[in-house]
């Protein structure tokens, strides 16, 4: 049944339904109602939280034909948003101009505006504490403010990656004290982010869609919203699953990154050289996928998402061994980095100590901006605890914190007059046969330097 407000707007023909939807027999749905808005883009699209993931989703959905309202507490990306002003590297600012000047986006602190919306989608961190348990507060938080504003015929969708079990268990109850019923007056689904920063072919229009909702119905209307805006949508049975999905894709990622990471290991202690053999192995048509190791991981997903299925997994008595083992070796591979460099400086008969070592790259991962999570960090500070002088080139990182001290980017030529020069991070800017040919010594972790055969470069 609908409740009055719906019903009044149906009856002054504030609400038009398709007509598949009019019948004598059967009266207008809070579903049905839903629906028409969504397929007719008339549905008030809100989004919590404007970060890598909020804003290019919210983008697509003001381009396809919605008006978006996005909803995040930072005043400072409210305002460059209303300003057209992009802070996220996968949106150029002409983009996020254009649909914010035809009237289609607007960004607000204010959490009354979910009042006025008929969707929202939560995009909020969802980091770990340092026990290794999931920090729920910021999701918590964004759903204590929507459900003082929920209204029957609303649909809303979590985003941010988290634990199976989190939208039935920890949202349901919070927006069902409304007294409203999710699949008959509200619709909540889990649809996980899969965004890539910084990856030209594959971004949020064109990146697969998996949604999964508390009832059948909701999964429906999660499928007909994404649809709108996306070029495929996958629809799966439940909640939890859609979770699960996201957990299942970062820690195959993470997994496997630590197998070769241990290879690395094996390979370095044996004077075997692991690129090579990776490159052989890829060669073979069937059976095999390559990763590659590296000086550790970072990010916003890989290095923290598999540790949300190792909690929840210990409350049902299971042991994530895996996961463990994984996490541990890749959490070794800055310290192993740091040795190489360690060592690399003792053949040269130099120590770690009162030497200048400059870093290339810092951001956890080629071309783009974000710190998150770097290796380079855990490294640098490794390497500043044992008495290095340091310094570090990276065009999209001009400052950074370590230790208490802020450090400023400096030109890569700098490489060329430092005891040793580390590469962490392979940004494609970098002029790399000119490292190579002016670096005293370099240690390179990427194999960005794989043409370049050198008695100074030592590798992974």
């Amino acid at each position: 049944m609908l409740t009055q407000p719906l019903a009044d707007k149906v009856q002054t023909g504030e609400i038009r339904l398709y007509d598949r939807y009019m019948t004598t027999a059967e009266p207008a749905t809070t579903a049905s109602i839903l629906e028409e808005k969504i397929a007719s883009h008339r549905a008030r699209v809100g989004i919590v939280g404007l970060g890598y993931v909020g804003l290019p989703l919210a983008v697509e959905f003001a381009k396809a034909g919605f008006s978006v309202t996005g909803i995040d507490l930072h005043a400072g990306k409210t305002e460059r948003v209303n300003a057209g002003d992009s802070y996220v590297g996968d949106i150029p600012s002409a983009m996020l101009a254009e649909v914010v000047q035809a009237g289609k986006l607007r960004a607000t602190t204010d959490f009354s505006a979910v009042r006025d919306l008929d969707t929202i989608n939560i995009c909020v961190p969802t980091p770990l504490r340092k026990t290794k348990d999931p920090d729920m507060s910021y999701i918590v938080s964004a759903c204590e403010e929507i459900a003082k504003h929920i209204h029957a015929g609303m649909l809303i969708i979590l985003e941010s990656t988290t634990y199976p079990g989190t939208t039935d268990e920890l949202l349901l109850p919070m927006f069902e004290k409304s007294g409203l019923r999710a699949g008959q007056d509200f619709f909540l689904c889990f649809s996980p982010e899969r965004v890539d920063p910084g990856n030209p072919k594959y971004q949020t229009a064109n990146i697969p869609k998996v949604v999964g909702g508390t009832t059948a119905a909701c999964t429906k209307m999660g499928q007909l919203f994404y649809a709108q805006a996306l070029g495929t949508v996958v629809p799966v049975s439940s909640t939890q699953v859609a979770e699960m999905v996201k957990l299942l894709e970062n820690t195959f990622r993470m997994i496997n990154i630590g197998l070769v990471n241990e290879m690395a290991l094996m390979c370095d202690r044996m004077d075997i050289n692991v690129w090579e053999v990776i490159e052989a192995a890829a060669t073979k048509p069937f059976g095999f996928m390559p990763f590659y190791p590296g000086p550790g991981l970072g990010g916003h997903c890989i290095p923290i998402d598999p540790f949300y299925l190792s909690w929840k997994t210990k409350q049902a008595g299971i042991e994530a061994r895996f996961i463990e083992l994984a996490g541990y070796i890749n959490g070794q591979m800055p310290h192993f980095v740091v040795d190489k460099i360690q060592n690399a400086l003792n053949d040269a008969g130099k120590p770690v100590k009162g030497s200048h070592i400059h870093i290339l790259g810092v951001a956890y991962k080629k071309d783009i901006e974000d710190l998150r999570e770097s290796p380079a960090l855990d490294i640098m500070l490794l390497l500043k605890r044992r008495g290095a002088r340091l310094t570090y080139s990276d065009p999209y990182v001009p400052h950074l914190q370590l230790d208490g001290d802020e450090l400023q980017a400096q030109p890569e030529a700098l490489a060329g007059e430092a005891d040793c020069a580390v590469i962490i991070t392979d940004h494609s800017s970098f002029d790399y046969p000119r490292i190579a040919a002016q670096a005293r010594l370099i240690v390179d972790t990427r194999n960005a330097l794989k043409d370049v055969n050198s008695a100074h470069i030592v590798r992974l």
